[in-house]
């Protein structure tokens, strides 16, 4: 295991949660796993572990590139990690503000759709 997976995998496990890389490592197969040590290594062990802006605005950028490019599979995940990075749905609603200007109202207002059923699904009033 190289230094930058496992300090991929200790800031995944931070941001995502032990139960949601438990049940990705789980599903893990022989296809797959050089993805798995990619986005490891070089998301979470690169990006996700530098210093130069903390967890909080890493989260809003990520919610806020997702959603200005289209990737709105992944947005859910990335609202629930905010419980862990402290990014609040008002910082949420900021990202995806500058969305709509800067990207599209379309894209904002799905993103904004899937953050409001992700917040409703973890107990978070709006």
């Amino acid at each position: 295991m190289s230094d930058a997976y496992a300090k991929g995998m200790k800031i995944r496990r931070k941001v995502l949660g032990d139960a949601h890389v438990d049940a990705a490592e789980t599903r893990k197969t022989g296809f797959d796993a050089a993805f798995q040590q990619l986005i490891t290594e070089g998301a979470w062990g690169s990006l996700w572990a530098r210093d130069t802006i903390d967890l909080r605005e890493r989260s809003m950028l990520t919610i806020a590139l997702l959603a200005a490019c289209g990737n709105f599979d992944e947005i859910a995940m990335h609202v629930r990690a905010t419980a862990n990075t402290g990014a609040s749905p008002e910082d949420v609603i900021e990202a995806l503000l500058h969305v709509a200007v800067y990207a599209g109202v379309p894209k904002a207002n799905r993103a904004i759709r899937i953050a409001r059923e992700t917040y409703a699904e973890m107990g978070v009033e709006l």
